[in-house]
């Protein structure tokens, strides 16, 4: 692209279908020409660095649960039961390190370096969400996917950073088929048939996306069912309710 160059990225099961024998230049030529084809669109780095903040905060929060978990699970072994969320933790956190508790040394000093990891992955994630946050206030397209409801400034950032060129996609619906959010079709002989969701797109901004209208769902049935998305509970269930919500009020 620096020396005039027009690049266009093909996604491998795309392509896939046109190699007959060998992978070559010649065959990839062949597929970047049919009608058919669709694109990537090309990132800038910035736009990649900003989605690898998403991704390694993904990974330690994960990481995090993990570690609460096994905190829970092995304070449970001598009898100390804490309740389920932060308020949880903090509480089993300081029976462990309270002396009330009657724990064996050997205990305190196990679980005592699980305990100082989680509060480092706790800070290290909260940095992470701050640099993610600085970034989403000076973008004007991760803010303005901000005042769709249900998507705050984590969901709009991930989403301007992974799809660069939202010129790619013509409809929502085909913005809802790259997330892998549209049914899986297997039709033949004239008969249609529609099975469950394709999941083929980047699981880290669908589950976003279902989050988010998760949230709206909340809200409609405390403030009652009024307006598109009340509508839309009328005609489905809850759960079905969800996953067309965040890529129908993009179209």
């Amino acid at each position: 692209m620096a020396i005039g160059h027009e690049v266009r990225l093909m996604p491998p099961a795309y392509v896939k279908a046109h190699v007959t024998r060998g992978k070559t230049d010649a065959a990839d030529a062949e597929a970047v020409t049919r009608p058919t084809m669709r694109f990537v669109a090309v990132k800038s780095k910035v736009q990649q660095a900003v989605f690898m903040l998403h991704k390694t905060r993904d990974l330690l929060v994960r990481q995090r649960t993990m570690l609460i978990n096994s905190l829970r699970g092995h304070l449970g072994e001598f009898g100390i039961v804490a309740p389920q969320g932060p308020a949880g933790v903090q509480a089993a956190l300081k029976d462990l390190r309270g002396e009330d508790q009657d724990l064996p040394d050997l205990a305190r000093a196990a679980l005592g370096g699980l305990a100082e990891q989680l509060e480092h992955l706790g800070a290290e994630i909260s940095r992470l969400v701050r640099l993610i946050l600085n970034w989403h206030r000076r973008d004007e397209t991760s803010r303005r996917l901000a005042t769709i409801p249900g998507i705050g400034p984590i969901t709009a950032s991930a989403m301007a950073a992974s799809a660069s060129d939202p010129g790619l996609f013509r409809s929502g619906r085909q913005f809802a088929a790259w997330l892998g959010l549209t049914p899986r079709a297997n039709s033949s002989g004239g008969k249609e048939r529609q099975g469950g969701i394709s999941k083929t797109g980047d699981s880290y901004l669908r589950r976003l996306l279902v989050v988010g209208a998760t949230a709206v769902l909340r809200m409609a049935r405390q403030r009652g069912r009024e307006g598109w998305f009340g509508n839309l509970l009328e005609r489905k269930k809850q759960k079905v309710a969800r996953w067309p919500w965040p890529t129908n009020q993009l179209a």
